[in-house]
């Protein structure tokens, strides 16, 4: 549909246009280009002028063409419909647009996010005349077996009263299913359907402390460097290290209840893979398809270059939606380095003054804008949501000091840095345990220690220790070869050689291995520590150090990851208690 024509095209430089005669037009309204309808936005204003970035394929757009205005910012559609559904980066569902175009997507496409035609079973929970407030949950509806979708009042209308509601039955989301009276006397019909503009964070009532981990079964992030719920962090990682697997074992594994997939830019293979894999892949919570409790953006590096740009705010804004409902949402945003390049590329080609390697000089703000969005909130309902943010970072040659990694390390609290030597030796997860680090130690240690009887903490600060204490040492074999060191020091190296393959290592494709359960987590922690105690303990009494390390219960402690299944964790109490007397044992034989 046409809407007013607001001016006409003067200049096109790629997915960017400078438009003349501008008259009521406003800042970031929507707009449609030419008689293809093309979606664009205005991104500037001045002397009679406007810059609109277009998010379509611009070829064949002239100058005199008109551009027709929308009177309303660049939104998404928010309702039933959206968990499963696979969409590009302006929400545009890219099944849809197959069916239409085949397998590259035709210009001036336009199709409504979620299915306007489908019912629903809607149930009210609230009666007519009740006072209502913006964010409160009037119906429910079955989204999918594991989602139920509620209703909820927009956020523009602070307090109106419930004149009526639609009894319990089937509707399409355009059908009228209740009526508000608002303080002035006007009335406002709502449908299960609303609209949001993408860049304006949905509002809530505070920001809650973060006290709970995201916990996502690598033993490697939960014990070592945890993620708290409601919290951001960055992946950044050569080509190879394992960016896309880390986020694929989190999003299946993680106790989020709604994961929006962005892939921002990413190479056509990958996000093949992606949408290839996520039908068939089992959520482990309910037995069902991981495609009930996520969302897809599917945005690659052959797309506009601009509708990459607009993905990332598409991607929160359906998470913070969710969030208002009273869900805890994952957002995996693979990559935001691509996203920079998008900047980039309009920046420069609206001939802005370019920063460091070219990006422009807002790119901080911009990424922090993204990052500021996650958090652990209290809803104008009343209930409780968050929105982690889990974001990719691919630095040229897997360097961290460009740009957009170092901006993004100065607004997450957490930081898994992906480790190419790590990776080349096929160690996955390749976080490095000497690189990555968590600000979320201390918001998170109470709940790990009412999970671990206190022993969490100190546990953690002893490996990390332990850790650190073995750089040292491999700098000195290195010089003189472990000969040299003397057993209570090679054991250190011993010890923490077994925790690096019997704890950090994790194998996604082992039954057993591939989730960790927090209780699993720390006894095998606790094993460990045991075995460097006794075992040193036993040292220090003249036991040879290869005879600690060839114990069959040392051989068993190096197993309990393939071995141990979640629950007969009594299997480690049993591996610990014969690690113990065995080696007291032989303390006894070589004390006497």
């Amino acid at each position: 549909m046409k809407e007013r024509i607001i001016g006409r095209v003067k200049r096109v430089n790629g997915p960017i246009l400078i438009v003349k005669d501008i008259t009521n037009a406003m800042m970031m309204e929507m707009v449609r280009i030419g008689e293809q309808q093309l979606v664009g936005e205005v991104v500037k204003l001045y002397d009679g002028l406007a810059t609109v970035q277009v998010y379509e394929d611009a070829t064949g757009i002239c100058p005199g063409d008109n551009v027709y205005g929308s009177g309303m910012s660049l939104s998404v559609e928010l309702g039933p419909g959206l968990i499963g559904t696979i969409y590009d980066g302006i929400q545009r569902p890219l099944e849809k647009l197959m069916e239409a175009s085949g397998a590259f997507i035709s210009r001036g496409l336009s199709y409504d996010a979620v299915d306007h035609g489908k019912q629903w079973e809607f149930t009210p929970i609230v009666e007519a005349g009740t006072i209502v407030h913006a964010g409160m949950v009037i119906a429910t509806v079955e989204e999918t077996s594991r989602i139920q979708h509620r209703i909820i009042v927009p956020p523009q209308y602070p307090e109106a009263t419930l004149s009526e509601i639609a009894p319990s039955g089937s509707y399409t989301v355009d059908e009228v299913i209740a009526t508000l009276v608002l303080p002035d006397g006007k009335q406002q019909k709502l449908t299960m359907v609303q609209k949001w503009p993408i860049r304006l964070p949905r509002p809530v009532a505070s920001r809650l402390a973060l006290k709970q981990p995201l916990v996502t079964g690598l033993r490697v992030i939960d014990t070592l460097f945890p993620l708290a719920k409601g919290g951001t962090v960055a992946i950044p990682g050569g080509f190879g290290t394992g960016k896309t697997m880390t986020q694929h074992s989190i999003a299946q594994w993680c106790d989020a209840d709604i994961i929006v997939y962005i892939g921002c830019g990413e190479r056509g293979n990958e996000m093949t893979d992606v949408l290839r894999e996520f039908p068939l892949l089992v959520d482990p919570r309910t037995g069902q398809s991981l495609m009930e409790r996520t969302i897809l953006i599917a945005n690659t590096s052959n797309m506009p270059v601009s509708a990459r740009e607009a993905s990332i705010y598409t991607g929160i804004t359906m998470a913070e939606y969710y969030r208002d409902q009273g869900y805890h949402v994952a957002i995996m945003a693979d990559s935001t380095s691509r996203w920079a390049e998008a900047l980039r590329e309009l920046s420069g080609r609206m001939e802005e003054m370019p920063a460091e390697e070219g990006f422009p000089a807002y790119l901080p703000t911009r990424i922090a804008q993204f990052y500021e969005r996650a958090g652990y909130m209290r809803n104008l309902s009343g209930s409780d949501g968050s929105v982690s943010i889990i974001g990719a970072v691919s630095p040229p040659g897997g360097d961290f000091s460009e740009p957009v990694t170092q901006h993004t390390k100065r607004f997450v609290r957490c930081f898994w840095g992906l480790d190419r030597q790590l990776a080349s030796s096929r160690h996955y997860p390749a976080i490095s345990w000497l690189d990555s680090y968590s600000e979320y130690l201390g918001d998170v240690k109470q709940w790990w220690n009412d999970h671990s009887d206190g022993a969490w903490h100190e546990n953690r600060l002893r490996i990390m220790d332990l850790l650190q204490k073995e750089v040292r040492l491999q700098q000195i074999v290195k010089l003189v070869g472990p000969d040299a060191l003397p057993d209570t020091q090679n054991f250190i190296l011993e010890v923490c050689s077994l925790f690096k393959t019997a704890f950090l290592q994790q194998n996604a494709f082992d039954e057993v291995d591939r989730y960790c359960s927090v209780e699993k987590q720390v006894k095998m922690l606790s094993v460990i520590l045991a075995y460097y105690d006794k075992g040193l303990e036993a040292i220090n009494k003249g036991v040879p150090m290869v005879k600690v390390r060839r114990l069959r219960a040392v051989q068993e402690m190096a197993r309990m990851r393939l071995t141990v299944k979640g629950d007969e964790l009594e299997i480690i109490d049993k591996i610990q208690l014969r690690l113990e007397r065995s080696i007291d044992q032989m303390g006894g034989i070589y004390e006497n």
